[in-house]
């Protein structure tokens, strides 16, 4: 078993202060393979103010010479860790329930390997994400401990991708988009031209399903 790494609480980024999150919605953002929080945290102008949005990052080093971040070892272009895909799911969990505060839901948002974690800690606690948000990334081809519990409750999942994105093995496309229907509320979007990135077109279609996530009672 691959022991969970700690997210570290200094490099964390915030959209709003202690005194100004309330009971507002927590938006967790989870960067890409090499990034770092900075990344995604550049989309906050873009996403519906309503969230307060906070960006981690994740607990590994990539092998070198990759710079930045990674919430899990890539041996070749198919290799993955199961253990280290939950270890780094269940790092974010613990971080966000020392300090969700009074907020009124936790949603998730990813990009590539960010993405998989979303879906994961979805995976492992059904009930505590509100949504995720999928952005060229993939949910993981080994089982989980939530799946049936997951297929039960059908927490809505937008999941992006670009037509031209050669990163993400097919195989894992193929799987996600076998798994996910039965398992999520599922919506999204394949955009023709786009490779492993996110497009202008693509955030205002991330925008409308926050906005309508807001719109919805939770519980």
């Amino acid at each position: 078993m691959v022991a969970a790494s700690p997210l570290d609480p200094d490099v964390v980024l915030w959209s709003a202060p202690v005194d100004e999150r309330g009971d507002r919605p927590l938006l967790v953002l989870l960067h890409g393979y090499g990034s770092n929080e900075e990344d995604l945290f550049g989309l906050v102008p873009h996403l519906p103010a309503e969230y307060v949005a906070v960006a981690v990052r994740a607990p590994l080093a990539p092998r070198f010479p990759m710079p930045g971040y990674s919430w899990f070892t890539i041996d070749g272009v198919e290799s993955r860790d199961p253990a280290e895909v939950t270890a780094s799911a269940h790092a974010v969990w613990e971080w966000i329930d020392k300090v969700r505060g009074d907020a009124a839901s936790v949603g998730l948002l990813g990009f590539s390997q960010g993405g998989v974690i979303a879906l994961q800690m979805m995976r492992m606690r059904p009930r505590d994400a509100a949504f995720a948000v999928n952005l060229a990334g993939y949910a993981f081809p080994e089982p989980a401990a939530g799946d049936a519990e997951l297929a039960e409750v059908r927490p809505p999942v937008f999941w992006g991708r670009g037509a031209r994105d050669e990163v993400i093995s097919a195989r894992f496309v193929d799987h996600t988009a076998e798994w996910l229907p039965g398992h999520v509320d599922l919506s999204g979007r394949v955009y023709p031209n786009l490779a492993h990135s996110v497009s202008a077109e693509e955030l205002n279609d991330v925008r409308v399903f926050l906005e309508k996530q807001l719109a919805t009672p939770k519980g």
